[in-house]
């Protein structure tokens, strides 16, 4: 067995992701790995937003992930973000596959008859579809928590999404809170 490296004994537990509910580790790291530069992800124990970082898996071990901030880029981690100002939004991003289709889809939850039914829909469309909902004073804003990556079946990835609510964000400058906001948006215009 190798010998853990360092930066996986440094690693804080809040930052480290089990893949144990996966029976396919490699293709769930395959999956979150794409969306390193396109989302951010927050850290509720820590009360920190990451929007420059990589995702490491350790040379031991297939069956967890590390979030690594970036140690060069202090400026890229957000500090003092309370956990009460990101929600969970019931959204998955799924690949394709799962409904027969090719790329990236998103879950979107919506009222047909009267009943609540989730709809799949390319990224792109579904991005843009959320985006033209939001409110001005509160902008869809999805990030990535612990947790977020599931197993849709035993093989099957998806990607849950949280979002951070600006008006939360109390304790925060306006300009600050505009970064934020900026940066999100800035990431996804991969996808728009």
């Amino acid at each position: 067995m190798l010998e853990p490296t360092s930066q996986e004994m440094q690693a804080p537990d809040h930052l480290i992701w089990q893949l144990s509910h996966f029976d396919n580790h490699q293709r769930a790291i395959r999956f979150v790995k794409q969306f390193q530069d396109t989302l951010c992800v927050f850290s509720g124990p820590v009360s920190q937003l990451y929007t420059n970082y990589e995702i490491s898996v350790p040379e031991a071990d297939d069956r967890s992930l590390i979030i690594l901030p970036n140690p060069y880029a202090y400026h890229d981690t957000f500090n003092g973000i309370p956990e009460n100002s990101v929600k969970s939004t019931g959204i998955n991003i799924i690949p394709g596959d799962l409904v027969g289709k090719e790329g990236l889809h998103i879950t979107l939850p919506m009222m047909k008859d009267g009943q609540r039914v989730v709809r799949p829909v390319p990224l792109k469309a579904g991005l843009w579809a959320l985006m033209k909902r939001e409110k001005e004073n509160d902008p869809f804003l999805p990030v990535i928590t612990k947790g977020d990556l599931r197993a849709f079946r035993k093989d099957d990835p998806c990607l849950h999404l949280h979002r951070i609510i600006p008006g939360r964000l109390t304790e925060r400058s306006r300009m600050e809170i505009s970064s934020i906001q900026r940066v999100i948006r800035e990431k996804l215009q991969v996808y728009l």
